[in-house]
């Protein structure tokens, strides 16, 4: 008898179930140039720790109390710096997850509380050390012109399609993701900027993964950027709420209820990154604020300036619901030295809108009034040391011809008593090929 007790205890142990703390339902690899974001998604919250091996590099995370139900095996490793996962139950109930490392990589962790989009999630965030990132897909290469005086610079710039990876940002009723949207604008906006004279832009993100507020702002201060344009499809709480608005930074509150509510819904999703000031370490704490000031001030003014010429051919395609620039305090939009404008594109939760949106024309529309906003800024205030500003002072001298059937370089620039040198500096030509209908400046003698 006493036996088959023992017998019965046991069993009874073997059919209890186990208490869990949570399962891990799935899982999401996201590849950035500079790092590669795992995300687990959780049924509840769980402890952790994360710690490196060396000779072969690995990164180990354990998780107490889980179970695993995600097929880890299903992720594309691609350009993410890790050559296999493994995985396997430790002390009777917790979870090792192995990321064996093709690449040298510094492991940061931290979990997520739900959202409106997502459960409890453990976030684990593979960065690349300084100086070792991926170049990313569209590498940007320059067009600078090298004149004479080696001064005709392009105008560079930034186009920052808002959100990304792990954040999808607004989700339209049918399903439609404002990450997917804007990315498609910045890239139309990328190839129009691109196509014209004197302009270099550069995307921001180049693809589906997530870049903290700040990181955006260092990644357009570090490639000296001209311009910083942000662009965006928000939603509201009602689907009735509608229209395209441009926004600039405001240091003293935001001009709207509206502008609040977007401020507050964009900075909100930094939470992953964290948001930190400008640095200027090297200076007392009275004399740094006063620069960021002036910086901020003259910048601001700026930001204004070049919104209004982009709500003026906004105006025009979509429907604006403000007449103005507004101004909220986005934290995309603070960098100090770098004018900096917000375009929310319309709002994904109002079902017109985000039929609009999911258009390919109409991105087109949008993407070419944003380029005609910037260009017509540009035109009446270019920076100095670029070929606009230089075309600008000569403009009186120059003369725009038509090419022909029948004509060549050396041709032309002997009908207009100039050189083939001088055509090719004022046009930017590489070699002496031109083709029909092609435009040229034609210099005085």
């Amino acid at each position: 008898m006493i036996v088959r007790k023992y017998w019965l205890i046991l069993a009874l142990l073997f059919m209890a179930p186990l208490n869990w703390a949570a399962d891990i339902d799935s899982a999401r690899l996201w590849p950035a140039p500079d790092n590669t974001r795992l995300v687990l998604d959780l049924s509840g919250p769980v402890e952790h720790r994360v710690f490196t091996l060396a000779n072969p590099s690995r990164v180990v995370v354990d998780i107490d109390s889980a179970r695993l139900d995600a097929d880890l095996g299903a992720l594309d490793l691609n350009d993410s710096g890790i050559s296999r996962i493994r995985s396997g139950v430790r002390n009777g109930g917790d979870i090792r997850i192995v990321l064996d490392l093709s690449a040298r990589l510094n492991p940061r962790s931290f979990t997520l509380r739900p959202n409106e989009q997502y459960g409890h999630r453990l976030v684990l965030d593979l960065e690349r050390p300084p100086g070792l990132a991926m170049e990313p897909q569209e590498r940007q290469v320059s067009k600078t012109v090298n004149d004479l005086s080696n001064q005709q610079r392009n105008i560079i710039v930034a186009i920052d399609a808002g959100h990304g990876g792990e954040d999808p940002g607004a989700i339209g009723g049918k399903g439609t993701l404002e990450k997917h949207v804007v990315m498609a604008i910045a890239r139309e906006l990328y190839d129009q900027l691109n196509a014209v004279k004197g302009y270099e832009p550069f995307l921001v993100r180049t693809g589906d993964y997530y870049v903290p507020l700040q990181r955006r702002r260092q990644i357009a201060r570090q490639k000296n950027a001209d311009l910083f344009v942000s662009i965006h499809a928000d939603a509201f709480t009602s689907p009735q709420a509608s229209g395209a608005s441009v926004f600039a930074l405001s240091s003293n509150g935001a001009t709207s209820a509206m502008a609040r509510y977007l401020a507050d819904q964009e900075n909100a999703s930094d939470v992953i990154g964290g948001i930190n000031g400008v640095s200027l370490e090297d200076k007392d704490e009275v004399l740094r604020s006063v620069l960021v000031d002036l910086s901020m001030t003259a910048t601001l003014r700026s930001s204004l300036d070049v919104g209004s010429s982009i709500l003026g051919e906004m105006r025009d395609v979509a429907r604006m619901h403000k007449n103005t620039v507004e101004q909220a305090g986005f934290a995309v939009l603070k960098s100090p030295d770098v004018p900096s404008i917000l375009v929310e594109t319309g709002f994904i939760s109002n079902p017109t809108e985000e039929a609009n949106l999911g258009s390919r024309a109409y991105r087109r529309k949008l993407a070419t009034a944003i380029r005609q906003g910037v260009t017509a800024w540009f035109e009446r205030n270019p920076p100095p040391g670029t070929w606009v500003a230089w075309q600008q002072r000569n403009a009186g001298e120059l003369r725009r011809y038509v090419v022909v059937r029948g004509d060549t370089l050396s041709a032309i620039a002997s009908r207009n008593g100039t050189s083939v040198a001088r055509l090719k500096e004022v046009n930017q030509l590489n070699d002496a090929d031109i083709r029909i209908g092609q435009v040229l400046l034609i210099p005085g003698a």
